[in-house]
């Protein structure tokens, strides 16, 4: 069917929701907005889907998310009646229609005699991810769009390890949701019907207490806290996400005593009305915790995005001003803190390994190799950094201690099989906690790591490409580089080329060799001064990603080093 014919068929529905009939009407006539809402299916992948909010089949609404549920459960009962038995965790953020989307999920899984265990309101990612470990169903569903902009809402997929959905099944869910010819023709169970039957069992406290036990084996020297936690202050914002409840009850429980949630952040508000997004690595979301943190002459200030998996930071300078760090920052500080208070405390396994994703700093591989910890790469996507840790349970050949990727997602215990934001702000308070033990700041300990291991740098820049022109230009782009290897890139000679679609490496020399990563549509190249920078379209929204790291004997020579590599990209993604 053309886009016309199925907006035809949308308008026609005598029994469309009212509010999006509303907006149809509304985009009566606009042909431009409306071919891009009825053009081509909400793409669902490997990470689910995320969407703008609104009608069309290329639009999240209450339709979009039956039709994911409706595939979802016929992979369920292919897997057969235990699997299905089983059941999903269903959680949801505090975005427009997160609680309705979490319901018509369970309503739609209820039709197909396939319970679900609903959290009775909102609740980050990590806890669905642990809830789905813990009451031990086959997945679970999450109604999430991270740190997106206020018209987005998302629908992430989890398998029963706790880990998002991983690609082969995630490829079978997508072919049954395409299977589905009519989104609007889905039918569902009443959500009365649903619990008079059993089919939808509302969760809530019985888990936070399950996940808060599990969350204290995140502490690694008690003593620093007991010693510093009425000292170290700390200012958290939730940006009006999912984290404040936890949060709150993690540092207490913890031993810390001196925070402050920021007071106009920490409730839950779908618009966001105080920051222009809700995205803890810019600093614009640290503007009212900034403010905050100089009147309290705060220590630390830490934000959590809207669901709660993602955690920004930072830190006072001897000015007085606060320095947001990045990702890779915070992942340096952290595992040299988790190594040195492991080595102290006599805990730090002899097979314990770290994991990272392609794209992440190599200050971090330093550190762990200092160590003799053995650093491994994943592809970008925190289910594979799941996936090893299952490896290492099922083979007993290593202990997993932390895992993290540049983009402000950590995890530091394995209860958890996604990014854990909840884990990190305890964590980081450690961290903190411990340096301010020695009279020092984060900002001292960030210094000292540069001057032992040299001065990294990275920068991720983010394209956004929407509609039919943007996909077809993100296909060409990577079509390009693919085809094309650069023998040098701004100057400075090409040395590998890693291509994770086709899983060759490949030297200047010619000499090539096979990767044991999974597929995956990305494109490394390492320069001659130890310089990289690699290529990702996004699985989940318009964008294409590229990613640059550097080394140099300072941070002014290592800002020089990511100019340049910008304005190489710069000047081939603006023809």
């Amino acid at each position: 069917m053309s886009w016309k014919e199925i907006y035809e068929q949308w308008a026609n529905e005598d029994t469309l929701d009212e509010h999006l009939k509303q907006q149809l009407d509304e985009l009566k006539g606009d042909e431009e907005k409306l071919e891009d809402a009825f053009y081509a299916p909400l793409e669902f992948g490997t990470a689910g889907m995320r969407g703008v909010l609104g009608p069309g089949i290329n639009r999240m609404n209450i339709y979009t998310v039956r039709q994911a549920t409706q595939g979802l459960a016929q992979f369920m009962i292919k897997q057969g009646f235990d699997a299905a038995k089983r059941g999903v965790a269903i959680a949801y953020d505090s975005r427009y229609f997160s609680q309705t989307f979490a319901l018509e999920a369970a309503k739609t899984l209820a039709y197909n005699n396939i319970p679900s265990y609903v959290f009775e309101s909102l609740r980050p990612t990590p806890e669905l991810s642990f809830a789905v470990r813990h009451l031990e169903t086959y997945t679970g569903i999450m109604i999430t769009a991270s740190h997106n902009p206020p018209e987005y809402n998302g629908y992430k997929v989890y398998g029963e390890d706790g880990g998002q959905m991983p690609p082969a099944d995630a490829d079978l869910v997508t072919a049954l949701i395409r299977e589905v010819e009519n989104p609007l023709t889905i039918p569902v169970m009443s959500e009365d019907a649903a619990q008079n039957e059993g089919l939808l069992t509302m969760i809530g406290d019985k888990v936070d207490q399950a996940y808060l036990a599990e969350l204290s084996k995140v502490t690694i020297d008690q003593e620093v806290i007991d010693q510093m936690g009425d000292q170290l202050k700390l200012v958290y914002t939730p940006l009006h996400g999912t984290g404040k409840m936890l949060g709150e009850k993690a540092l207490r429980q913890a031993g810390f005593k001196e925070f402050i949630v920021e007071p106009e952040q920490a409730q839950a508000d779908p618009d966001f009305s105080t920051v222009k997004s809700p995205n803890p690595e810019e600093y614009s979301a640290f503007e009212y915790s900034i403010r905050l943190g100089k009147k309290e002459d705060a220590d630390l200030l830490i934000a959590t995005d809207p669901d709660a998996d993602r955690l920004g930071a930072a830190v006072r300078m001897p000015d007085g001003e606060y320095k947001v760090l990045t990702g890779n920052q915070i992942g340096a500080l952290l595992i040299r803190y988790i190594l040195e208070a492991r080595k102290k405390t006599n805990t730090l396994p002899e097979d314990a390994v770290i994991l990272k994703s392609i794209v992440s700093s190599e200050l971090a591989t330093a550190i762990a190799q200092s160590y003799q910890v053995p650093m491994m790469n994943v592809l970008t996507g925190f289910k594979f950094i799941a996936e090893k840790i299952k490896e290492f349970e099922t083979n007993h050949s290593h202990t997993f201690i932390f895992g993290f990727e540049e983009s402000y997602g950590f995890l530091a215990q394995p209860f958890v099989r996604d990014k854990d934001a909840v884990q990190a702000l305890v964590l980081l308070a450690e961290v903190a906690a411990s340096y301010k033990k020695e009279g020092k700041t984060l900002y001292d300990a960030l210094q000292e790591i540069f001057v032992e291991y040299g001065h990294y740098a990275e920068k991720t820049i983010s394209l956004t490409m929407s509609g039919q022109e943007g996909s077809a230009k993100i296909t060409a782009l990577m079509k390009s580089f693919r085809e094309q290897t650069p023998a040098e890139f701004a100057g400075i000679k090409v040395v590998q080329t890693e291509d994770f679609k086709q899983q060759i490496r490949k030297d200047s020399a010619g000499n090539t060799e096979k990767m044991t990563t999974p597929s995956a549509d990305v494109l490394k190249y390492t320069l001659e001064d130890e310089s990289w920078f690699a290529i990702r379209p996004s699985g989940t929204e318009p964008k294409i990603k590229f990613y640059i790291g550097v080394k140099a004997d300072s941070d002014e020579r290592a800002q020089q080093k990511i100019e340049l590599l910008q304005a190489a990209i710069n000047e081939i993604t603006s023809q």
